[in-house]
């Protein structure tokens, strides 16, 4: 699958959560998992499976990481 088609995929899926983080979050995340050697194909966390633009979005998931995540869940306010 290309980035191009990815990205669009998640972008789809996004359109139906509600409790997402604000970009400021999101970038910050992304940056953790772009360095991460867990990352395959530039788009896969190795340890879950998920899209990690996908999953970063999300407030209620935290990095899978099995030596601890590296980005936590936001608690709800």
């Amino acid at each position: 699958m290309s980035n191009k088609e990815v990205d669009k995929l998640v972008e789809e899926q996004l359109m139906l959560e509600i409790d997402v983080v604000d970009d400021n979050v999101y970038n910050e995340r992304l940056e953790h998992c772009v360095e991460c050697p867990s990352l395959v194909y530039d788009t896969t966390c190795s340890h879950c499976g998920c899209f990690v633009k996908y999953r970063a979005k999300l407030a209620y998931k935290e990095c899978p990481h099995p030596k601890g995540p590296k980005w936590k869940k936001l608690q709800p306010s």
